[in-house]
């Protein structure tokens, strides 16, 4: 007979429910089970044993004999950035709403882990799967659930090849108007950090791996090309998780930039970190703006200029979307874009005489 591992008793089954509502087992699984036919005196007599009994369905067991387990999968690129976790928040309360369980994971921005994590969500025969890709340009650690025909969406980032709904931010717009925040302020030697990985200098044109940084490059590159400023790829630093933020900045500051876009903001964090070790002032000597409304942006000294993103409705919508492919839905995919908003606050000054 079955043992809770947890206090060592023996679990309420069916039968024992049966017994006590004085039904079939058969009865008492078809009323527990919510599928078949009992007339409404018997789901209340089987009903009421299994509350005074105690009893919890056995998930497993009605996922093996419904097809559903009523929960989703949600794989995230850093569970400790708080991004992902405004994102995961809002998928978990639409799914929620909907009686489904959510189930995350992390990727660690790594290909070979988000394909164990989808590996291992689709063992737990989840209904269906949220994920922020790792990689754009190599969706491999996808292809599993593609071919097995689990339904997918894709949040923040898209994946090349790859013809499920996706729900992003508007980044290639936010990043010109963040960028242009700084140009107006009369900057021209502007820099934009990010963690992301590059195999050589960037050179305007290359594909980065996150479609969502991607953006943010062309934006900004595209931003300081339409201001005149020449070879503006040259002003964009990758590779800041291998190399540091705190080198980088240091870097930039003796090579006398005036301007740091930070590509999120934990690289904003840092870099407002490092310069303050430094005696750097911000912004009389150096201005600073970031991607993600975090909260100590509005709250550091200067509070911070950033361009804030719909991250909770990022999860939230594209958990919407699953559960609708997950009913059946049959429409093309879709490719939904949200507006980002520029939040302007006390970072930014005109550049050093």
């Amino acid at each position: 007979m079955p043992v809770d591992p947890l206090n060592g008793r023996r679990e309420v089954t069916v039968s024992d429910v049966a017994a006590a509502a004085k039904v079939s087992k058969a009865t008492a699984a078809r009323v527990l089970g919510g599928y078949g036919a009992a007339s409404e005196a018997v789901r209340d007599r089987v009903q009421a044993a299994a509350d005074e009994l105690g009893y919890h369905p056995n998930a497993l067991a009605k996922t093996m004999t419904t097809g559903r387990s009523n929960s989703i999968g949600i794989i995230v690129g850093d569970i400790e950035n708080p991004f992902f976790a405004q994102a995961t928040r809002g998928a978990a309360d639409v799914a929620k709403a909907a009686g489904y369980d959510l189930i995350l994971l992390n990727s660690d921005e790594e290909a070979d882990a988000e394909q164990n994590a989808i590996s291992v969500l689709l063992a737990k025969r989840v209904d269906g799967i949220l994920v922020a890709p790792a990689s754009t340009t190599d969706p491999s650690s996808l292809r599993e659930a593609v071919e097995r025909g689990r339904p997918l969406v894709l949040f923040d980032r898209v994946a090349d090849g790859v013809d499920v709904d996706t729900v992003v931010a508007d980044n290639l717009a936010g990043s010109r108007q963040l960028t242009q925040v700084l140009l107006d302020a009369g900057h021209r030697r502007i820099a934009f950090v990010s963690t992301i990985a590059h195999s050589s200098g960037y050179r305007v044109g290359d594909r980065l791996g996150s479609s969502s940084v991607d953006d943010r490059v062309r934006g900004f590159v595209g931003a300081l090309a339409d201001a005149g400023i020449d070879d503006p790829g040259r002003f964009v630093h990758l590779n800041a998780r291998r190399d540091g933020v705190d080198a980088i900045v240091r870097r930039l500051i003796d090579d006398g930039i005036t301007g740091i876009v930070a590509s999120d903001s934990l690289i904003g964090q840092a870099a407002f970190r490092k310069m303050r070790s430094l005696g750097i002032r911000i912004p009389t000597d150096v201005s600073l703006v970031a991607f993600d409304d975090a909260d100590w942006t509005s709250l550091s000294a200067p509070a911070l200029t950033v361009m804030s993103q719909p991250i909770h409705e990022l999860g939230a919508e594209g958990a919407r979307l699953l559960i609708r492919r997950i009913a059946g839905d049959r429409a093309p995919t879709e490719h939904v874009v949200l507006a980002q908003r520029l939040v302007e606050r006390e970072s930014v000054a005109p550049p050093p005489a």
